[in-house]
């Protein structure tokens, strides 16, 4: 049961980084489109590559953030009906939400393997004069944020399977 627990708390060490990660993207996204709009409409100077660049940094605060809303209890869920069942059907439906998670995470992982392998192998790039090359690195998030949820997924499941203190209990 330690082992487990450690686990839990290691997945949910590497979920807060990513969604540390996740977060600072953002700060950049914004000084990014900040610092564009000003060079557009002060300098008339605009750049493929910096839009593209704006388009690329939503892919990693999406996919890290997604399994630390999961972690930090901001998922979607109809509330108003959850908040009335008892305690050990909450858990039920938490254990199920999370195992769900879990397959459904590693199956888009996997599926999106051979679309990321046939990227790479065509050294795919922007098709626009001037943007971003290696968009397969891009790509490549996906399965990573989605494995990253999977496993946030589990040790979400294992959290309340163990009946472990949950963040800030």
């Amino acid at each position: 049961m330690r082992a487990v627990a450690y686990f839990v708390h290691g997945v949910e060490a590497v979920v807060r980084l990513f969604g540390w990660i996740a977060a600072w993207t953002c700060v950049a996204l914004v000084g990014l489109v900040a610092g564009d709009v000003l060079m557009r409409y002060a300098f008339s100077f605009g750049a493929v590559w910096l839009q593209e660049l704006q388009w690329h940094l939503i892919s990693p605060i999406a996919l890290f953030g997604m399994s630390y809303l999961l972690l930090m209890g901001e998922q979607v869920r109809v509330d108003v009906f959850y908040e009335r069942f008892p305690a050990g059907l909450q858990r039920v439906i938490e254990v199920i939400g999370g195992l769900l998670l879990l397959v459904m995470g590693l199956y888009i992982a996997w599926l999106t393997l051979p679309w990321i392998a046939q990227s790479f192998a065509r050294g795919e790039a922007s098709p626009n004069p001037g943007g971003l090359p290696l968009r397969w690195l891009l790509k490549s998030l996906i399965p990573f944020g989605f494995l990253l949820l999977a496993l946030q997924g589990l040790a979400h499941a294992l959290r309340q399977v163990l009946a472990l203190p949950t963040r800030g209990e």
